[in-house]
């Protein structure tokens, strides 16, 4: 039976983004109804720690909720989970007015709408991929089924050198097993560094003891009923007892293009969040952004999607938007922690702070002598003031950068 409700403002994805936009909306003074939708049975959460912390056995569940249930009551938050929505359609494309339709046979009328969909793993659909014991890591269900081959399997195979394999890469080998990194490219990571960190990731994960297999492919997987090997493209078979999969993300835009909104590897939105139709709003790892001075971006970080959702709020109420600072982002890899500030695109040297070897450094990256961001490998003090100066829109001399006896925090202060 077809059940028919007004819902106010439509949030359509409980996730980071989705939540912050929809708390920013009441901070700014937002009246009306405000309705936070999600297709996973559990209230938002935070999803960095699946790949970390949780998997390690230091996050528990519990802690990954990012607001206690009464922070919905307190604020009027009217939150819907387990209803994945199939269509929408806006009835006043001029006014951003429709009404969405879930797979249970609700449909919600909405006078505004934002999209914070988020995206899926990449799958690989190669022979054997069915089989049990391939793990994409994405929600909570993803990270529990791999924690318990954590505890039960010997031999890890990680398929993909980005920030969630060498994650969970990192944690299998702490744990004791025998793994394996394979990576289709020269090099890990190497769309987000530099060569001469990503020369240094892989040595640091040999030394502790994972096996790095760099310009290698994945052919197939092997077993019956389960995995038990790995097939490379060039012959050879990597034994495994569980395989993970980490080869990026597919961004939702199925209900973007249902709206005809322009996607290109995402939902396409400016600076102010707004879709093609400026009356619908996206935010979150779901969205691409045309970057002034970087073109054509999609971040996958809490900072962002956070970033992006209070400016969604902004725009959806006709007020200023927020100063929302440099993008950042953080990755932790057995006893390594890595902290990322500012984009990279286009840069033309690259400066390091500190020797690689103590495992306590840092890769400044410059543009025609502008400082564009920086990778801190437990440096936490390079970080914060790099980050602090990029907010301020300032710059360090590369020399400077590059001389550990010259204190970062002196170009931290106030100029004449």
């Amino acid at each position: 039976m077809e059940r028919r409700e007004n819902v106010g403002t439509l949030i359509i994805g409980a996730s980071q983004a989705g939540l912050q936009l929809a708390s920013t909306l009441r901070e700014l003074g937002a009246t009306g109804s405000v309705t936070l939708l999600g297709g996973e049975p559990r209230a938002p959460y935070q999803r960095p720690p699946l790949s970390k912390g949780y998997l390690r056995g230091t996050h528990p569940e519990d802690r990954l909720a990012l607001r206690a249930p009464e922070f919905y009551r307190a604020n009027g938050i009217d939150l819907i989970c387990g209803e994945w929505v199939d269509g929408i359609h806006l009835t006043d494309p001029s006014q951003g007015a429709g009404e969405a339709t879930t797979r249970s046979g609700r449909t919600l009328s909405f006078d505004r709408l934002a999209l914070t969909v988020g995206g899926t793993p990449r799958r690989l659909n190669l022979p054997g991929h069915e089989l049990a014991g391939i793990h994409y890591l994405r929600d909570v269900e993803d990270a529990a089924s791999l924690r318990v081959d954590l505890e039960k399997a010997d031999r890890f195979v990680v398929v993909g050198g980005g920030f969630v394999g060498l994650e969970a890469a990192a944690a299998a080998t702490a744990a004791g097993k025998d793994v394996t990194v394979v990576e289709t490219a020269p090099r890990l990571l190497e769309r987000a560094v530099a060569p001469v960190m990503s020369d240094f990731v892989a040595a640091a994960h040999r030394r502790r003891g994972t096996t790095i297999l760099l310009n290698s492919t994945v052919s197939g997987f092997v077993g019956t009923g389960r995995v038990d090997a790995v097939e490379l493209s060039d012959g050879r078979v990597l034994p495994a007892d569980a395989v993970v999969v980490g080869v990026g993300l597919v961004p939702h835009t199925e209900l973007a293009e249902q709206m005809g909104l322009t996607c290109s590897g995402g939902i396409v939105v400016d600076e102010s969040a707004r879709s093609s139709n400026p009356t619908v709003l996206a935010a979150g790892d779901c969205t691409v952004i045309a970057h002034p001075d970087h073109g054509s971006l999609r971040l996958e970080s809490v900072q962002n999607a956070i970033a992006q959702a209070k400016t969604a709020a902004a725009t959806m109420l006709g007020t200023a938007a927020p100063d929302t600072g440099t993008p950042w982002f953080w990755s932790d890899q057995a006893d390594l922690k890595l902290q990322m500030a500012g984009i990279n695109t286009g840069y033309d040297q690259v400066v390091l702070r500190g020797d690689p070897a103590s495992e306590q450094f840092s890769a400044f990256y410059y543009r025609a002598g502008r400082l564009l961001s920086i990778d801190a490998v437990n440096a936490p003090r390079d970080y914060m003031a790099v980050r602090k100066l990029l907010d301020g829109g300032r710059s360090i001399p590369a020399e400077a950068a590059a001389d550990t006896a010259v204190a970062l925090k002196e170009f931290l202060r106030p100029t004449a």
